[in-house]
């Protein structure tokens, strides 16, 4: 197939579109690179600098593309809270842009990077897909909004959408991985204590209804989340919006993560227990039955070594590591 990838540069699209040329699809990436990275751009794909509108409409009209891949969005939950505007009009406003190109040429596929926050903070643990949508900060209002307008599309210009709810994924593939100019994420923040780059890593709450006393999250490595689009894309159907959950299924702490750092890099790795941060849940962990039923998709890498393994390489190859 022939395929537009939007931020394709960033950390999931570009392991995304390495995986996808790697199953013999023919790929385009369009990046702004406000986020993403040129040289993450998977050799093989075609590279265009700037505003995914203005590609999409370059592109798509003429029915030569098979389907979208959409990964572009700003992310930042702190942020979102604080600037609102900038994550409705690049999420939502450019999203529906984008949807109208393709409904305009006829591009028949859409898989979309959604994200667990449209769920906010859960009745109950594991998530399935129907567990009530109460997003928490804007970050997750607009993914839920975004999926509500596919939902329309879907059903009245007979596109054929997947929308994929990520948990939190970790790990590199292909020389690939984790590199944001703000890191939010567990995983790179404590390999970055091990590698020099920061002092200690804060542990938000010991006292929580866990068995360590810390904060529980499902960690997913990100080439299997590359599987499960390329299957998503396989199974789009006319007419059909689906929605899926993506994770490992299981659960590990802070403190969990913080040792398993530990072992995999074999330096020490300080660590501080904090406060609380208002809005985080003890536990988010995601039921993946739905896509396993569904699309044939398990995690074939849910290790939490392993996933610590191949971050900490991509991290030792990019030189980030002393001594």
């Amino acid at each position: 197939m022939k395929l537009l990838v939007t931020g394709g540069a960033g950390y999931v699209g570009s392991v995304c579109a390495m995986a996808l040329i790697e199953q013999g699809h023919e790929v385009v990436i369009v990046d702004d690179l406000s986020t993403g990275n040129a040289d993450a751009v998977a050799p093989g794909a075609q590279f265009l600098d700037g505003d995914m509108i203005t590609a999409a409409r370059r592109l798509l009209p003429g029915g030569s593309f098979d389907g979208v891949l959409h990964f572009a969005a700003k992310s930042l939950v702190g942020e979102s809270v604080q600037a609102p505007e900038r994550y409705w009009y690049a999420n939502v406003v450019k999203t529906l842009e984008l949807l109208e190109v393709m409904r305009e040429a006829g591009t028949p596929r859409l898989v979309f990077s959604s994200t667990a926050a449209t769920y906010g903070d859960p009745e109950s643990v594991p998530i399935t897909e129907d567990a009530p949508t109460r997003p928490t900060n804007a970050y997750g209002a607009t993914k839920l909004a975004i999926d509500h307008a596919i939902t329309s599309y879907a059903a009245a210009h007979g596109l054929g959408a997947t929308s994929l709810r990520y948990f939190n994924v970790a790990g590199a593939y292909g020389g690939l991985g984790e590199r944001h100019a703000v890191e939010t994420h567990l995983i790179p923040l404590v390999l970055g204590v091990a590698a020099g780059q920061r002092d200690e890593i804060l542990v938000f709450g010991n006292d929580w209804p866990t068995p360590d006393g810390t904060a529980v999250r499902d960690y997913i490595h990100v080439r299997d989340l590359a599987d499960a689009h390329l299957l998503a894309l396989q199974s789009c159907q006319a007419s059909a919006h689906r929605i899926y959950n993506l994770g490992n299924g299981t659960g590990f702490s802070v403190r969990e993560v913080i040792a398993c750092c530990r072992e995999v890099t074999g330096r020490p790795i300080a660590a501080r227990d904090v406060a609380r941060r208002a809005g985080d849940p003890a536990v988010l962990i995601a039921s993946s039955e739905k896509a396993t039923a569904e699309l044939g998709w398990r995690p074939g890498r849910s290790g939490l070594d392993e996933i610590v393994s191949d971050a900490w390489e991509f991290t030792r190859a990019r030189g980030a590591v002393p001594g």
